[in-house]
């Protein structure tokens, strides 16, 4: 047999290996929904990621259907690193009355996505580097300033962070005000 020919056999045999499903631990074969993305990965052994970790959480709702409308899941479900700062249901609620359900709808969908992204820095900002006077920058192109007094850290004056959890691809801080960029 020819070089070329033993080559191509080689790539055939590994071509033809790489479209077969996988078979999971249980000998089902796991399949992705064409186009799904990363959130579409089916993983109950590795750590969470940032959209998985908000799903799990009873206080992250009204956050997880913003994250939906503005069609970010895919995004926050990546590699990253990513710090995201997540606002509470409470949080939601304290804005003006109905503002959460107009940035909900599909024409609000730029908007949204623009505070949603203000939320999120890429890197991990560990509670060591939220230094009184750092800025940080976001997604979105804005800036968020942080301050420290007593041991809390607060964003633009705002939004206290209440906790924080480790993602697989980042990490997400319990916030208690959303973040408005100075755009909206």
């Amino acid at each position: 047999m020819k070089p070329n020919a033993i080559l191509c056999a080689a790539m055939a045999l590994v071509l033809s290996q790489c479209e077969k499903p996988a078979a999971s631990s249980t000998g089902e074969t796991a399949t992705e929904p064409t186009g799904a993305g990363q959130s579409a990965v089916s993983d109950d052994v590795s750590q969470k990621d940032i959209v998985k970790v908000a799903v799990g959480s009873p206080a992250h709702t009204t956050l997880v259907t913003a994250v939906k409308a503005a069609d970010l899941v895919n995004t926050l479900s990546n590699a990253g690193p990513f710090t995201v700062f997540a606002p509470t249901n409470d949080a939601f609620k304290k804005l003006p009355a109905g503002t959460v359900d107009s940035l909900l709808k599909p024409e609000a969908k730029d908007k949204l996505g623009d505070i949603l992204q203000y939320h999120v820095a890429v890197g991990v900002y560990t509670e060591e580097m939220l230094t009184d006077g750092k800025t940080l920058g976001m997604a979105n192109g804005g800036n968020v300033k942080v301050s420290v007094k007593d041991g809390k850290i607060t964003l633009n004056g705002t939004s206290t962070i209440a906790g924080s959890v480790k993602a697989s691809n980042g990490i997400v801080y319990v916030v208690d005000g959303v973040l408005v960029p100075a755009s909206q």
